[in-house]
């Protein structure tokens, strides 16, 4: 995450995967409503189907998510802006997230 202001992951660069799929609103509630995604094996995030999200790094954050617009979007409080992403998932659960200046967050769904 950018601070508590953007999305609550870490960075992952250089990762090639050829079989990302964009996904709609529908397809990203379902992706990410009541799961637990790992970054970079030091993080990670579940994300309540109310609309509530936990990062956990070295203490846990609190958040919000929302799917607007084709879009992904999060806000951390003490922020009041949400932030938005592009999301794609592929066959093994994984999901990516792409910012406006084309850095992306890869997670690992956890079981």
């Amino acid at each position: 995450m950018r601070g508590k202001t953007g999305l609550a992951l870490l960075l992952m660069t250089g990762m090639a995967h050829a079989d990302w799929v964009p996904l709609d609103d529908a397809g990203i509630t379902a992706a990410l409503s009541d799961r637990d995604f790992v970054y970079d094996d030091t993080a990670t995030q579940h994300f309540y189907a109310s609309g509530r999200t936990r990062y956990t790094a070295a203490e846990p954050s609190w958040g919000y998510w929302r799917v607007e617009n084709g879009q992904y979007c999060s806000q951390w409080p003490p922020g009041t802006g949400w932030d938005c992403y592009d999301v794609f998932g592929d066959e093994t659960g994984a999901v990516r997230w792409d910012d406006a200046n084309g850095n992306s967050t890869i997670g690992r769904s956890l079981p």
